[in-house]
């Protein structure tokens, strides 16, 4: 009898992919969008990251598929193009981008059930915050008794979140008013939207949260069974995804006003069925969804974070503490770390306001910059011609292009994140240069960073610092 091969296979890949990216967001997207734009604008913001997300997801295609050596692309990537540091901070952004988005996914999660039942309203009351964290170390416990275990219960939980998207999409598309869509299709007639620029600005950082964890096999590339799997679950996955965002948004806007759409609240998917179907079993309906979603997208999650430790731990750019797994395979301190860390912000998100938008938002921004350099070292690997010889030469001129315009789309995002939410960034970015000096050290290395690099720390030591001075005044808001 041949031995299976060990390893993730394509579909726990491919649940991966999906299964991060359908969390919350595409459940509170009709609200997130239509409170920045109206139909047109959404239409090109749409278009704008429909080209930028795909070439991003080619650019991890063709970077797996060349680069197989380089495991966790988000971090590998980052790493092998522009040294250590900055591989670092690669990781260490996008460790913070999925817890902090974790938090956001259970203060949704527990605001949703708070629909119905009271003292769980707002998703950050006493017992919403005890119950949620119940949840996490619940899924914590499911980990560590083995990744690929973990994964398999996640192909479940992909395929049950996707009934609900799919049926509103049915639903709305029988009850679509052209009227409705049409009406102030540029938003000029509303004085809250501005311009048509500064409505697709506005509402593409909702965009970019939506899309996290379109690099979930990547993540994973050193447990695939298969290396080529990899590159074709970013792609399959993405188009999957993109599809349903754009259906649930665009016919959102056919079955109410986009000012009415814009009032609603959390899980805002569920206020237009309900308003569809005239009747609250909508609401119920996909609310069941949701809480199957977001447990699926937290086990997802809380996967990719403590994975994104593992691996720069086991390089020795992250101390080796975090590189450790156990006999089931699992990354157990990471793991530790990541939902200590989760738990401990969870509890703090009871005396703040809004709390799933403020953590959708921070979690976004903090993953740009992972995007951009993974986009910046495709570039540089087709720029420079690396693995493009004699067999491998084809398809340099359209990876060049893919990887260009993604980076492309990587700058246009930190321009339409703002200044603000950029420095707040920089803040959270800098105390893990405490971790990075200690992996340092582990190593035996005398000298710390390389003359860019220390300019890049400096860069960070004074976006914190103007963070914070912002903070005081109360140009930015934390709360």
């Amino acid at each position: 009898m041949v031995k299976e091969k060990s390893g993730l296979p394509f579909m726990s890949l491919l649940a991966l992919v999906v299964g991060s990216m359908i969390g919350g967001g595409i459940f509170s997207l009709p609200q997130n969008i239509a409170v920045s734009a109206s139909a047109g604008p959404i239409i090109i913001g749409w278009g704008i990251t429909g080209i930028g997300m795909i070439c991003l997801a080619f650019t991890y295609q063709f970077l797996s598929n060349r680069k197989p050596e380089l495991d966790n692309g988000v971090y590998a990537y980052a790493r092998s193009g522009f040294g250590d540091f900055v591989g670092f901070n690669s990781a260490w952004g996008y460790w913070l981008s999925a817890l902090i988005g974790n938090v956001g996914y259970v203060i949704l999660l527990f605001s949703t059930i708070g629909k119905f039942l009271p003292i769980f309203k707002g998703g950050n009351t006493i017992p919403a915050i005890v119950c949620a964290s119940i949840l996490l170390w619940s899924v914590h416990f499911l980990i560590l008794n083995g990744v690929e275990n973990a994964a398999f219960i996640n192909i479940i939980a992909t395929a049950a979140k996707i009934i609900p998207i799919l049926s509103f999409i049915i639903i709305c598309i029988v009850g679509f008013k052209y009227n409705l869509f049409a009406a102030d299709f540029w938003g000029g007639q509303s004085t809250d939207l501005g311009g048509v620029v500064a409505q697709t600005k506005n509402m593409m950082m909702v965009t970019v949260w939506v899309f996290i964890g379109i690099e979930g096999a990547n993540v994973f590339s050193k447990r695939a069974r298969q290396r080529s799997d990899v590159g074709k679950a970013t792609v399959i996955g993405f188009l999957v995804v993109l599809a349903l965002l754009v259906a649930v948004n665009l016919l959102s806007l056919g079955i109410m006003q986009r000012a009415d759409v814009a009032s609603l609240g959390d899980a805002s998917m569920a206020d237009v069925l309900a308003h569809a179907v005239g009747s609250q079993w909508g609401a119920w309906f996909v609310s069941i969804g949701v809480i199957l979603s977001l447990v699926g997208a937290l086990l997802a999650w809380i996967l990719l974070a403590a994975e994104t430790l593992m691996v720069p731990g086991q390089d020795g750019v992250m101390p080796k503490f975090f590189g450790r797994m156990n006999e089931k395979k699992a990354p157990v301190n990471s793991l530790w770390l990541t939902d200590i860390v989760t738990t401990v912000i969870l509890v703090a998100s009871f005396f703040s306001k809004d709390v799933y938008y403020l953590m959708a938002t921070l979690s976004a921004s903090l993953i740009l910059v992972p995007y951009l350099l993974s986009a910046g070292y495709g570039l540089l690997v087709t720029a420079r011609g690396e693995t493009y010889v004699e067999t491998q030469a084809r398809g340099r001129v359209s990876n060049f292009v893919a990887a260009l315009v993604a980076t492309l789309y990587g700058f246009w995002l930190l321009y339409a994140a703002g200044w603000q939410a950029l420095l707040l960034a920089a803040l959270i970015y800098l105390p893990g240069v405490i971790l990075y000096v200690w992996a340092k050290r582990e190593k035996g290395d005398q000298s710390l960073f390389r003359p860019y690099e220390w300019i890049i720390f400096a860069v960070l030591v004074i976006a914190a610092i103007a963070a914070i001075c912002n903070i005081v005044n109360g140009t930015i808001s934390v709360g």
